[in-house]
């Protein structure tokens, strides 16, 4: 889509071209029954927004203060309704709850226009009445309509730092609060119902902080996210990621680059020597946007890697691997999952190591939770303990297809190496030392058959932010039978069990993709008054 054809539908009268440093541009609301007009007129809106807005923060930069307070405002989306849907009811998304009206602003139409593009429809399809687009009241901080290697603070001393907060809209957390998704949101009269779970603002500042925790844009993420704690998967994925680009022939397995951290890209070789055409769009990207991706060039690789290091095997439609490395503990596991769900992934699954809790365990089994225990308490003020973690019937499958097929054990044999029940996730590393009767006699009474630190709080933040999760763990120590992680130990089941582990989590996700996203959402992560958005 080219800049022409995005200011092709903007009402007579406004567009960028139509405003000073003293009027933000404007665009009053407007009706569509067409999903791919509206979403050109959200990227006309967006677009005018953010170039009036980056004009006036570079012209501070230069010296220049603006006579006034400087406001540009992101584009919202509204539907109304007097009826009760009457959609499908396999779907869990798509439609409002009820009779009323509902809105959410939207940002990033680059990053996320076919998402929008396909709520969009939905919502078209399942209330037979018009949507509507217009210029929200909610404003763009300025930090976050400039682009990703624009650093203001840096050009400014503190004395036009301190000025600059009077002048533009800076970040504001107590506007990006999770309520919507916590079902803690209380509707006010007068006030649209939620559309989506996620504010712009909301989205914005995931975004930057993805960028920072893991050293890799968002645009590189892919639908389907792995998350292990340990660096050795890290290392097996990243050599699968360049044996598939150094494949000559054209790919069976559909993936066209590798990007690792500072978004250093590897690309398919083409069997001529070259580089594979193409390159990622992700699943958000507005067709011919210009945002960078995959194809956009090479990167140097970061000096240091960052907290949490993302790599991305990516496909042309999205539905690529993304592999974090989330280190130990619930409260990086917390906070990754925070900022990944804004992205709306189809799934993200667990595959880490943990402790066998049972005396018929071996190191190197592997453990498919189908419960969790949850002692991670970092969100229990977001998702009370009380609230049940389902297993999800279709990660569930596919991981244990997965373990079948990758072992070639099936059936009674499968048993062997696989084991399905509880996991119990605690915040406390050394739960050995604790005086032995306390948690040993809680994780009894919960039938819990394994021990880890992330696990339940990755389960329970996809269960929160409505995305399907799956956990598989192998077995690495069994320290209430003795068999604690010593060096020599670890080192030959590190070698024995990491790639097999990697590969079945890589072919559980070849599975799952087989899957219409419809069927991914289950019905089981969604409430009584629901938001109409994936």
């Amino acid at each position: 889509m080219s800049p022409a054809d995005r200011d092709g539908g903007l009402p007579g009268g406004f567009g960028r071209h139509a405003s000073t440093l003293d009027n933000p541009p404007f665009f009053p609301p407007q009706r569509f029954d067409d999903p791919a007009a509206a979403l050109r007129q959200v990227v006309a809106i967006y677009e005018a927004g953010v170039a009036w807005l980056r004009e006036a923060v570079q012209r501070f930069v230069a010296g220049q203060d603006p006579s006034q307070r400087v406001h540009a405002y992101y584009p919202f989306v509204r539907v109304r309704t007097e009826t009760v849907a009457r959609a499908d009811s396999r779907l869990s998304y798509g439609f409002v709850a009820g009779p009323g009206t509902y809105e959410t602003t939207l940002t990033r139409p680059d990053l996320f226009g076919r998402y929008y593009h396909e709520q969009f429809r939905l919502l078209l399809a399942n209330h037979g009445v018009p949507i509507e687009v217009g210029t929200s009241k909610t404003p763009i901080p300025a930090h976050f309509a400039m682009a990703s290697d624009e650093h203001i603070e840096g050009s400014l001393d503190a004395a036009r730092r301190r000025l600059m907060r009077d002048l533009f809209d800076l970040p504001d957390l107590g506007a990006m609060d999770d309520g919507i998704a916590n079902g803690t949101w209380v509707p006010r009269s007068g006030v649209p119902r939620p559309l989506a779970l996620f504010t712009a603002p909301r989205v914005d500042y995931s975004l930057h902080r993805l960028r920072h925790y893991t050293a890799t844009e968002p645009e590189h993420f892919q639908n389907f996210v792995l998350f292990t704690n340990y660096q050795f998967y890290v290392e097996q994925f990243v050599r699968l990621g360049h044996q598939m680009m150094a494949e000559a022939e054209p790919a069976a397995h559909g993936y066209s680059a590798f990007v690792e951290p500072g978004n250093v890209v590897t690309r398919r070789t083409a069997p001529n020597g070259g580089a594979a055409p193409g390159g990622s769009v992700s699943e958000g990207s507005v067709s011919g946007g210009s945002h960078p991706s995959a194809a956009a060039g090479q990167h140097p690789a970061p000096g240091r890697l960052p907290q949490m290091p993302a790599y991305h095997l990516i496909r042309e439609d999205g539905s690529g691997i993304t592999m974090i490395n989330i280190g130990v503990g619930p409260a990086n596991a917390k906070t990754i999952t925070d900022h990944v769900a804004v992205l709306r992934p189809h799934a993200w699954i667990m595959l880490g190591h943990c402790a066998g809790l049972r005396t018929t365990q071996q190191l190197g089994d592997y453990v498919l939770a189908h419960g969790y225990v949850r002692e991670d308490h970092v969100l229990d003020e977001d998702l009370p303990p009380w609230v049940p973690v389902p297993a999800l019937a279709e990660v569930q499958v596919a991981l244990e297809s997965a373990v079948a097929e990758v072992t070639r054990l099936t059936g009674y044999e499968l048993k062997r190496v696989m084991r399905t029940g509880t996991v119990a996730s605690t915040d406390n590393r050394n739960w050995e030392l604790l005086p032995h009767g306390t948690p040993m006699r809680r994780f009894s009474q919960s039938r819990a058959i394994a021990l880890d630190m992330e696990s339940a709080t990755i389960a329970a933040n996809g269960f929160r932010f409505r995305v399907p999760y799956g956990t598989l763990l192998c077995v690495s120590d069994k320290p209430v039978h003795g068999e604690i992680k010593l060096p020599g130990m670890a080192d030959q089941f590190y070698r024995e069990r990491v790639e097999q582990h990697l590969r079945i989590g890589m072919r559980a996700i070849d599975l799952l993709r087989r899957q219409r996203a419809e069927q991914l959402h289950s019905r089981k992560l969604r409430s009584f008054d629901e938001v109409a958005f994936q």
